[in-house]
């Protein structure tokens, strides 16, 4: 069940820079390291309704129903678009600055999850990736999903912390080039500007 192909497979997936990753990177650069492990967490408890969702056999019920596939995609495009706002406005959220912002890690965490949460295709994407790596016994198959969700989220978790710390040393070496930090932002923003426009783009 977890086998070498399932931990191949699913570090592949979570080394991949998504959404997450880039929120991630965002905090760790604009806040510092203590932002980056609280985005880190968030991101990985986002996950939490999306296996539920697979596990349950509602992510079926979505794929099939474009009514709620598309009124989960337009939020979650609506708050990339709101990410972006964030990242060009002077002082927003994800704005990196050498002045270091103090957010209370529960709203950063709180904000990271809602991305994985408004993502539609990440139910889809469990129904996908975690049914070949069964054992095939109808009986265990709630607890196996289950399983194997819970090492995706731990690896997620991991690989999103070192993601973070990175980003939260380059921080240091970034702070006294106010150039750097105005192209960062841009280059922030326009990256969620073109997550949220896939996004759109996805159908059920």
């Amino acid at each position: 069940m977890i086998s070498a192909q399932f931990l191949l497979t699913a570090l592949v997936v979570v080394l991949a820079p998504g959404t997450g990753v880039i929120f991630t990177l965002a905090m760790g650069l604009g806040q510092g390291r203590n932002a980056a492990l609280w985005s880190a967490l968030g991101c990985t408890v986002g996950i939490v309704p999306a296996l539920l969702a697979a596990t349950l056999g509602l992510a079926a019920v979505m794929h099939t129903s474009a009514l709620l596939f598309n009124v989960m995609k337009f939020a979650g495009v609506a708050y990339l678009l709101y990410l972006a706002w964030q990242a060009l406005k002077s002082g927003g959220a994800f704005s990196v600055s050498a002045e270091r912002q103090s957010q209370p890690g529960l709203v950063i965490a709180r904000r990271a999850a809602l991305i994985n949460i408004l993502n539609p295709k990440l139910s889809v994407f469990f129904l996908a990736l975690l049914p070949p790596f069964l054992s095939g016994n109808s009986a265990t198959a709630t607890m196996e999903m289950t399983l194997l969700g819970g090492v995706f989220m731990a690896m997620t978790f991991g690989v999103f912390v070192l993601y973070g710390l990175f980003a939260a040393k380059a921080r240091d070496l970034l702070l006294g080039s106010a150039h750097v930090m105005r192209w960062l932002n841009r280059g922030f923003a326009a990256i969620f500007v073109a997550l949220a426009g896939r996004l759109a783009l996805e159908r059920a």
